[in-house]
Parts: C-alpha cells; structure tokens; sequence
C-alpha cells in the first residue's frame, strides 16, 4: 500500500524553522499499530493522521514516535496548511479529535493559520512533586498544572534558556510532560518557553502549539492582555501568536512545506 506523506515546518516562515510534522490524508483509518509504526519510521515530533468524514469534518490523530497523543497544535497546523493548499478557494476548515472536541481553523488573508482550541488555563501546585525538582537543574519559582503538563515558571530568560533536564526524573511524572517559561525580556514577544516530553516524544519538543492553550491565558492573566506573542526557545525555535478570548485560546502561525512523497507500507 502506498500513502500521501508531506512533511511541513510549523510555526515558521522559512524551512528548518519551527517544529516539523509530517501529515498523511487518509480515506479511512489504518490500525494504530500501523500508524504508530509510521510515526516510529517517521521520527519527528508528530505524524497526523486525517480522515474526512460525510460531514465534511476532517476526523484527525496524532502520534509521536512513542505514543498517541491526545492534543498536537503543531501537526494540526501542519494539516490545514496541506489541505489548504490543495482546496486554494477554500479559507475555513473543520476538525475534530477525541480529546479536543470539534473545532475551527482558518487560513488568514496574511497567511497565518489560526486554529480555535479550547483553553487549558492551569491551577497553581501547592506541592511541587520531587520528581520535577530533581528534574531540573534550577529550581522552580512556582508550578501550576493542567491535563497536559507542569508549568515551572522561572523569573528571567537566561534560566529557561540554560536549564538542564534529567529525563529519568521527568518521565517519572508520566503522564504529564513539562513546560518551561518567563516573562519576555525583549519588546518582540511578551514570554518564551521551553518544553520537555520525554515520557511522551522525545527529549524536547522544538514548538509546542497545544502548550500555549494553557500558556497564553498563565501570561494573559499576570500581563492584563490578552493578545499574546510568544518565542518557543528550541534550537529550532517558533514565533506562536496567541488571542485569548474566555474559555477559548486562537493559536496562530505560518507554515512551510519541506517535503511529498509516498510511503511503502
């Protein structure tokens, strides 16, 4: 059987930038012992799987190289940008995913997708788990959480930029990954972040679209703003724009097409 595969750069305008993901557009869906096997092949950050439905709603699902997850911006931004290029008239999609629900993405007249998810807005953590201390070299400042993952804020760039993660510590808290972050310290974003998925993905993630449903509203609350621009501080990096509005968050980028092909499987 061979399959579609295009490889896109996320959250970037240029190739190389951002967080690669690679799409496949199915008319059904394969086992997910093959499509975990594809994502392992693949070895990126996320492979999307997208299934269109008699409803015109594009059923989809993410895998890392380890594991179905149950929310990936980046993979989906990936996809509308692989769809929209095919369908050039049209400006507004549809998806679904189990754990996000039904939800709305479309292509700007600047070029940006922007995609309409839910907001994961985390608590504050009273007690900080051991294993998240002893999972980074600097100690946190404070901790808030949600369903995806601990936050640890950090009071300057230089400590998100520099810190240190031991993966034995952090896979540990399975199944929640870590995200790191600060306020800006320059006029281009208003914070940065780093985040580590080792029980999940990999090591660390280059840019994180679904983080920032809980990031945005963390910084919009603390700044008393609620259009954000945020830096994801990878080696790759990623420029994520950000609109919170009540218990919605609009995550916004550019993306490019690096590769299509067809798979063997």
């Amino acid at each position: 059987m061979e399959l579609n595969i295009v490889v896109v750069d996320a959250f970037t305008d240029a190739v190389f930038g951002g967080n690669p993901a690679a799409v496949i557009i199915l008319e059904k869906w394969l086992s997910d012992e093959l499509m975990q096997s594809i994502a392992a092949e693949n070895n990126l950050s996320e492979t999307a799987f997208v299934v269109p439905d008699e409803t015109s709603t594009y059923l989809i699902r993410w895998f890392s190289p380890l594991t179905e997850i149950t929310f990936c911006g980046h993979a989906t931004l990936a996809s509308a940008f692989v769809l929209f290029n095919g369908m050039p008239l049209v400006s507004r999609l549809t998806f679904s995913a189990k754990a996000v629900g039904t939800f709305v993405v479309e292509k700007a007249e600047s070029g940006q997708i922007q995609m309409n998810f839910p907001n994961t807005k985390p608590e504050k953590v009273d007690s900080i788990p051991s294993d998240l201390t002893a999972g980074l070299s600097i100690a946190p400042v404070e901790v808030y959480c949600n369903s995806q993952a601990y936050f640890v804020i950090y009071g300057s760039e230089a400590e998100v930029r520099t810190v240190q993660r031991n993966n034995e510590s952090l896979q540990r808290l399975k199944p929640l990954d870590v995200v790191v972050t600060c306020r800006s310290e320059t006029k281009d974003y208003d914070f940065i972040s780093r985040y580590f998925w080792p029980a999940n993905g990999g090591d660390e993630d280059p840019v994180t679209g679904s983080i920032h449903t809980g990031l945005a509203p963390l910084w919009a609350e603390r700044m008393g703003k609620n259009d954000l621009v945020a830096f994801q501080a990878s080696k790759r990096g990623g420029i994520i724009n950000c609109l919170v509005s009540g218990n919605r968050v609009v995550i916004s980028g550019y993306a490019v097409q690096y590769l299509s092909g067809t798979i063997t499987v």
